[in-house]
């Protein structure tokens, strides 16, 4: 298993959020993310965006702990990653 989470560091709805990640499949990362409890509206095309009261409890259920830069790197070289570009349908 290959899911990746980095540290809560973007403000919203009063807490920090971070970001859940697959390097290997968005299928791992939705049976992940289902059996952690988190809801489908947290994905957002190649991550789930995680509150900074779920972290520890990610890392339990075997999230890998990684630093910005390396969860974008390896996202990126899964080709799972989904550009701000291709977000907005350009």
């Amino acid at each position: 298993m290959s899911v990746l989470i980095d540290q809560p560091i973007w403000p919203a709805h009063n807490t920090l959020w971070g970001h859940l990640v697959s390097d290997e499949s968005l299928d791992e990362l939705h049976a992940f993310a289902e059996a952690a409890g988190m809801p489908r509206r947290g994905f957002d095309r190649d991550h789930y965006d995680y509150p900074a009261h779920k972290r520890d409890e990610l890392i339990a259920l075997g999230a890998q702990p990684v630093g910005v830069r390396e969860l974008v790197e390896r996202l990126q070289r899964s080709g799972l990653r989904v550009t701000q570009k291709e977000k907005r349908g350009l």
